[in-house]
């Protein structure tokens, strides 16, 4: 096949995504006879498939011992999310376990669609096992890792095929250009009629350029996800898969899990032990109480595991979440942090274009906090209090604000084939946080802003007054008496 054409297969297939990868109905044996499965390469499929694996790797190191212990000491003890979310342990490690566990529903939901271009029947069932294995634990294949070392080689071996496919991507797209560049040149010699001897040289140079280009792509495919067949990727998928679904429910203490997994896992690395002397079915201390109770109920419900933690995540209707303004508060409060932070520069323009961003509860709240304040803003020292006030606000609010944009843009629409850089949960956002206490907060810092902002303006406008005067007195001096 020639290169162009491959290209435009290339651009073809990333434009329909998965969608293009249908399942083979196991009912039809007509069907089963013409795919006779063989064992293929995955292909153009390659990239898609590096973007799964890149988003399972990432989901592996949320689940890793530091990042457990950094949930449990600092990120649910955060005084932001104590303070506008919740001070409940056992509700907001429930958000963290059914955020992680949705995640990783969704790598298995593109898994699966693979799952039925592979030759291996039990690869093909990978629906089918994977919801058997929610429900009770079932593994009859051993697909669930116990090994700490051969997890450590399965995660770099992903690794590796991810940097190889995405340097096979970014190689593709370099010979796209070298093409287009030989073919724009030739079309502009055409035009021009430029000399023999000239073009001939710059044509031989371009040919070879895309010949070792074309070399390098071809060995790039050879070692990268491309030429590796469905089965050896699947297999590759579900074995990570059902390693981190056994780490979720070892971590969050849900029902059942693989005894010998724990040895991969501190003690430490546990949330919310309660108990240092009953050693739990898995090996680890008990994890009692709320969320121990809440969790086992979801397990109870089977192949509602899933969409039992799908349901915990909808924000309940308090919330900025469920009235849609967690982005846009994120955003005011980011703005109102660097007016505090430099009142001087705020302009009236850049007051009003504030004001114009508040929603109409906070309007009213706020008329109603400045009513009977005074016009002058002189007191010094009342400034100074109110700097720090707002500073004491914004070192527990702003944190969320900011992880709000984090979370919201490394899972927006552009960039939701690009892997998470950081490990932001919605629990850390303003997503679940209370409305009614997230507006009285941000109705506080307006107040305060407005405060500081006028006594900027009214010790600038007083040092003007005061130097205009002394000049007028030099002037004065300086007359002839």
């Amino acid at each position: 096949m020639a290169l162009e054409t491959w290209l435009i297969k290339v651009k073809t297939v990333l434009s329909h995504g998965f969608d293009s990868v249908r399942p083979v109905s196991a009912t039809n044996p007509k069907l089963l006879k013409k795919s006779s499965f063989k064992s293929k390469q995955v292909g153009v499929l390659a990239f898609e498939i590096a973007g799964i694996m890149s988003k399972l790797l990432h989901l592996c190191q949320s689940l890793c011992d530091s990042q457990i212990i950094r949930l449990r000491n600092d990120s649910i003890s955060l005084e932001g999310v104590r303070k506008i979310i919740s001070n409940d342990e056992s509700f907001l490690l429930s958000l963290a376990c059914a955020e992680l566990t949705e995640n990783l529903r969704l790598v298995a939901k593109s898994v699966s669609r693979l799952s039925q271009r592979c030759e291996d029947t039990n690869l093909r069932a990978f629906d089918r096992l994977f919801h058997e294995f929610t429900e009770s634990g079932r593994d009859p294949h051993g697909w669930v890792i116990t090994s700490s070392k051969e997890i450590e080689a399965k995660h770099q071996r992903m690794e590796r095929y991810v940097t190889l496919t995405a340097t096979l991507h970014r190689e593709v797209d370099e010979l796209s250009v070298l093409e287009n560049g030989l073919r724009k040149y030739l079309h502009h010699c055409n035009e021009k009629e430029t000399s023999s001897m000239g073009k001939d040289h710059k044509v031989f140079e371009l040919q070879e350029k895309i010949f070792w280009q074309k070399q390098k792509v071809k060995d790039l495919r050879d070692k990268s996800l491309w030429s590796r067949s469905f089965d050896t990727v699947v297999s590759l998928l579900v074995r990570s898969i059902f390693t981190v679904l056994a780490r979720i429910k070892l971590v969050f203490g849900i029902g059942h899990c693989v005894p010998c997994l724990s040895r991969s896992l501190s003690t430490s690395a546990t949330v919310y032990p309660s108990d240092q002397n009953s050693p739990s079915s898995c090996g680890l201390v008990n994890i009692s109480g709320p969320l121990s109770s809440k969790l086992e109920d979801q397990e109870e419900l089977g192949t509602q595991f899933f969409e039992s933690n799908s349901k915990l995540l909808k924000p309940p209707p308090s919330t900025l979440g469920a009235a849609a303004l967690a982005l846009h508060y994120a955003n005011l409060i980011i703005v109102m942090e660097k007016m505090i932070k430099s009142p001087q520069l705020v302009g009236v323009d850049a007051r009003d274009d504030l004001y114009a961003m508040l929603p109409s509860s906070i309007r009213s709240s706020l008329r109603a906090r400045l009513r009977g304040v005074g016009c002058s803003a002189s007191d010094p020292k009342l400034a100074g209090e109110w700097r720090d006030a707002l500073g004491r606000i914004l070192g527990w609010l702003s944190p969320l604000a900011h992880n709000m944009i984090r979370w919201h843009s490394e899972r927006s629409y552009e960039h939701q084939n690009l892997v998470p850089k950081t490990n932001v949960l919605l629990l850390q956002t303003l997503f679940f946080a209370n409305k009614d206490k997230t507006e009285a907060a941000i109705t506080e810092l307006l107040v305060g802003l407005n405060y500081i902002w006028r006594f900027d303006r009214e010790m600038t406008a007083k040092a003007l007054f005061e130097f205009n005067n002394f000049n007028k007195c030099l002037l004065n001096l300086q007359k002839p008496s």
